[in-house]
């Protein structure tokens, strides 16, 4: 048995699946969980390859520690989507932090993912019954919380879906000119940005509709476990925030495996014709 993603032009990510552990329709998407072979659990949401157990920190730890380590006092921090606890949790991982609220649609998502899934090792519970102090969890719309919070947050990480289908909302000009207002005076705003090949227009897309927000836009890409790596990363910054230079003191205190803070300039390599196209110089 076997799971495969495809993405466009017949290019394929799969694993090879030992049994499917749940599936449920949720009144947003189709969620489903399977135990594979040799990456632990698999989550897919509509199709489409969330994370695999045995790697998902390769995923979360550069959504997370660079915009974190670049914010010079990251105090509260907005996480939108993310259901499954891995961004939360990394965000955590900071001692700056003084309330993290993660704003999830789906309570599907998060039911299956402290049932089964379980990489959070019980943040998502506590953080929605009230006792974890630094944490709290919304099943709401992100987008709605973010407007009725401006001037508020120090460092916004949207976790969602691809830059394709329902998720689009997420990567307008419109949404970005929310997420600017949402974060104070200095402030870093990042989104996943799907394949650096294979969502190439999508990325471009993006990267021009946060340009016209935000006072600097910074591109990034890394290789992550699942999907059609090189993926891609944006990050928005608003006010005196240099996003090419972190704290390395803070970075000590952080369990990492996949971002190497020391050689954080890495993350900024792009192929050649792909920063030719975001620069508009191609």
């Amino acid at each position: 048995m076997e799971f495969i993603e495809w993405y466009p032009r017949g290019y394929g990510v799969g694993f090879k699946v030992v049994s499917k552990i749940t599936e449920a329709e949720s009144e947003y998407q189709k969620i489903e969980l399977y135990e594979t072979e040799g990456f632990g659990k698999l989550l897919v949401i509509d199709g489409t390859v969330q994370l695999v157990e045995h790697g998902e920190r390769s995923y979360h730890e550069p959504l997370v520690h660079p915009v974190m380590l670049a914010h010079p006092n990251p105090k509260k921090v907005l996480v939108i989507g993310g259901g499954d606890g891995g961004t939360l949790r990394e965000v955590l991982e900071h001692k700056t932090v003084e309330k993290a609220i993660m704003v999830e649609i789906d309570e599907k998502v998060v039911e299956i993912s402290m049932k089964y899934l379980k990489i959070d090792g019980g943040l998502l519970e506590r953080a929605l019954k009230g006792e974890e102090p630094r944490a709290e969890l919304i099943i709401g719309d992100g987008v709605e919380y973010m407007k009725s919070h401006k001037d508020h947050f120090d460092v916004i990480i949207v976790d969602s879906t691809d830059p394709v289908g329902p998720a689009k909302l997420l990567f307008s000009e419109e949404f970005y000119r929310n997420a600017y207002e949402a974060l104070g005076e200095k402030g870093l705003y990042i989104t996943q940005a799907g394949s650096v090949y294979l969502f190439t227009d999508e990325l471009l897309d993006a990267y021009k509709n946060m340009k016209k927000v935000f006072d600097r836009v910074y591109y990034f890409s890394f290789p992550v476990i699942g999907y059609a790596s090189p993926w891609s990363f944006l990050v928005g910054v608003k006010g005196d925030v240099d996003f090419t230079k972190i704290d390395l003191d803070r970075a000590k205190d952080l369990n990492l495996q996949y971002y190497d803070p020391e050689r954080h300039e890495t993350l900024f390599q792009m192929p050649k014709y792909v920063r030719e196209l975001l620069e508009g110089k191609a």
